[in-house]
């Protein structure tokens, strides 16, 4: 075994490079969720996802914030960019990140429960990290839905 076994490559373990380009960044709480609903939607549709898949990743988006608001401290920071054919949204949060994160459908007669659920179903992917400061839920789309 060589002493770079256990490392990993950055570039691999991120989402983060220099080819990606901001669509926006913006705190949100309670009151702004409909608003902000509404601007992911303009920059999804001006980054060229529409249709189907263009609602679906919103929906996804407009999930994640909402559980943020609900369990994660009131308020949320979300983050929204492209890198090359895929948009990247990162949604965090304050809150405090014990238990575990359920990414299943509850029984049918549970009330709530189904928003990572449905971000994950929305998406091409879904990744939630843990952290000293909170939550990060990660979701992708491919702008070219077609080619996948």
């Amino acid at each position: 075994m060589n002493d770079d076994a256990g490392a990993l490559d950055p570039e691999l373990i991120s989402f983060r490079s220099a080819a990606a380009s901001v669509l926006m960044s913006v705190d949100f709480t309670a009151a702004t969720l409909t608003a902000l609903r509404h601007r992911v939607q303009a920059a999804v549709r001006g980054a060229g996802l529409a249709g189907d898949e263009g609602y679906e990743f919103v929906l996804a988006v407009h999930e994640l914030a909402t559980n943020a608001v609900r369990h994660g401290g009131g308020h949320g920071h979300l983050e929204l960019r492209r890198q090359d054919d895929v948009l990247i949204c990162e949604i965090s949060d304050h809150g405090a990140a014990t238990g575990s994160l359920p990414v299943r459908l509850p029984a049918a007669d549970v009330v709530g429960g189904r928003g990572l659920w449905l971000a994950h179903q929305l998406s091409e992917g879904l990744l939630l990290t843990r952290g000293p400061h909170g939550v990060t839920a990660t979701v992708t789309a491919c702008l070219n839905p077609a080619e996948r």
